[in-house]
């Protein structure tokens, strides 16, 4: 029997949430006016010139080949796990 409230409660929680969102949403729509149908069109054309930069190969990046090992790992070496002895085997 309680199970029952509690799932009718949060149906109507939710259906309440879901109202309130939709209401929410429809009032804060307004219809706005619609553009005028006559436009003026302007065009203005500039043209620049720039050098364009040198172009560097990409030969100086690290390669990544199957079986080496990855040049893009950290090199940070972790401390080894300390070992401890069980109080049984001592």
């Amino acid at each position: 029997m309680r199970s029952v409230l509690g799932r009718r409660v949060a149906a109507i929680a939710g259906g309440a949430a879901v109202t309130a969102m939709v209401v929410l949403t429809a009032s804060c729509s307004s219809k706005e006016e619609a553009p005028s149908e006559t436009t003026e069109t302007t065009t203005t054309t500039t043209t620049t010139t720039t050098s364009a930069a040198p172009v560097e190969p990409t030969e100086k990046a690290p390669r990544l080949e199957p079986g080496n090992p990855n040049p893009f790992s950290p090199s940070v070496i972790a401390p080894p796990a300390p070992t401890a002895t069980h109080p049984r085997t001592g």
